[in-house]
This record gives C-alpha cells, structure tokens and sequence, in this order.
C-alpha cells in the first residue's frame, strides 16, 4: 500500500502508466476487430498526403491506397503482443536461475553463471537474427526468440538479491521452523525481491519491441503485417518523394510508448524499493 501511495504522487509516472495502459486498450481492439478494421483495404489514391476528412486518412495512405494510420494501430498491436508475450516469457526463467543459483550457491551458482555468461558474450542482435534465421520468420519465431534470450539481466539481479538474503534473520528463522527450501525460496525471499522483478518486466517489455522493430526493420521478423519496423522499411525509399507521414507515424507511435515504459519503469523502482520506505 505504501508502494502505491509513493506512485501515484509521481505524476509523470501515472501519466506514463495512462499511455501504456492505452496502447495495450488499442492493441487488444485491435485484435478483437473492433478498430481499424480492415488494415488492408483500399481507402484512397496511392500517397495521398494526410487529411482530417476521415479517419482513414489522419496519416494519409501508403503506395497501394491503404490507410497508414490503421497500420499504425496494427503495428502498435504487433509490438504490444510481443512485449507482453516475450517477458512473460522470460521472467519465469530468470527468476528460477537466479533463485537457484543465489540460494544454493557452490556448482548449482557456477553452471548458472557459466551459461548466462556464455549467452550474454553473444551480442544479443545477432544471437536473435541467428535464432530467427533457424526457426523461419514470423511472429511465433520473435516471440521465442526473445522469450529464451531477454531472461539473463533478471537472473543476475534474482541471484545477487538471494546471496544477500539467504543469511538474513527472517530466513534463518525460517530455517530453524523447519522450512524447506521450496518454501524458503518461493515463500520467504522471492516476496522481499519481488519488486526487482516488476521493475524488470517494464523494462525487457520496452527492449522486445525494439527488438521487434529492429528485426522486422531487417526483413527478419513480422511477415505481411504492418509492424512498425516493416513501415519504417517501406518509409525508407519514400522520403526522397516528399511522403514522410509513414515513417512519422510508426516513428512517432514507438516514441511515445517507449518513452512511457523508461519513465514508468523508474517511477515503479522508487516506489517498490523497500530502502526507499
């Protein structure tokens, strides 16, 4: 209750949750089809330059008549599903390997940090274009792609807060009840560093949509959807024509939820930090 009353006093924070909160209220009608529905047809003349006399053509159209602003409201469904799906994807892993590793210590420690060494010592860029190459492009592919890669900051931060922990009153107390270590691990400690975890979602949400635009950008990730990364691919070319508003749109669509996710991320670090109370 104190977390939550130290949020809501920063109101950048709350605004920043607001705009979040919308993006994902426009992905999901998105989804359901009940906005910018269909993406693909036809509503006008090819670059026909922006236009309030309709909602189609706020951001005007693209080379083949097709709305730019629905592709933006589909690009923004594109990045919000792969940021959700990817860190809830990712978090159960980082938090069981750095638990595990924090907690026991000895060889269960060095395999864990051996292997998350290992994988971070790849550049994560080209461990995801690698990733994608083998299991073909596509959605599914960037989800898993960035699921198994997006784990290893958490469990460096899990497994530093458990060395920390493990030896504190609370847990040797527990310790001498008799619990075991399913229970102090999961029932003890995991509940005192929780807020790490939340902080960390917010921010391995923020990097799996970049991911995504870089990839997409690349030609190596969403096929025959309108990512933002396939529109600023397409926007490319169409500059040296004066047409701008498509890369514009998916430019200034990804500012805004990226710049909501850093700002809402430090807002959740002061305010779930238990130093801080």
């Amino acid at each position: 209750m104190d977390s939550y009353d130290r949020l809501k006093k920063d109101k950048t924070g709350i605004y920043c949750l607001y705009i979040v909160v919308f993006y994902l209220l426009v992905a999901v009608l998105a989804k359901i089809g009940w906005i910018a529905t269909p993406w693909d047809k036809t509503v006008g003349k090819g670059y026909e330059p922006p236009s309030f006399i309709s909602l189609e053509l706020w951001l005007g159209t693209d080379i083949f008549g097709r709305s730019v602003f629905y592709k933006v409201i589909h690009g923004t469904r594109i990045a919000m599903s792969v940021g959700l799906v990817s860190a809830l994807m990712s978090t159960p892993i980082g938090i069981v390997l750095g638990a595990l590793a924090g907690y026991f210590g000895g060889w269960v420690d060095e395999l864990v940090v051996w292997f998350y060494t290992t994988v971070s010592s790849i550049p994560n860029i080209i461990l995801l274009i690698a990733i994608t190459y083998v299991l073909g492009k596509g959605l599914t592919s960037i989800y898993f792609a960035l699921g198994v890669t997006a784990w290893i900051g958490l469990a460096r931060v899990i497994r530093g807060e458990f060395i920390k922990h493990k030896t504190r009153e609370y847990v040797l107390a527990a310790e001498s009840l008799g619990a075991s270590h399913f229970s102090k691990i999961f029932k003890h400690i995991l509940p005192n560093v929780f807020h790490f975890v939340i902080i960390n979602l917010s921010i391995q949400f923020m990097s799996a949509i970049k991911a995504e635009v870089i990839l997409s950008f690349l030609g190596l990730g969403v096929q025959g959807q309108p990512s933002w990364g396939v529109m600023i691919d397409d926007a490319k070319m169409e500059l040296a024509r004066g047409v701008w508003w498509q890369l514009a749109g998916a430019s200034i669509a990804m500012f805004f939820v990226i710049l909501a996710l850093n700002i809402l991320g430090d807002a959740l670090r002061d305010s779930l930090d238990p130093k801080i109370k």
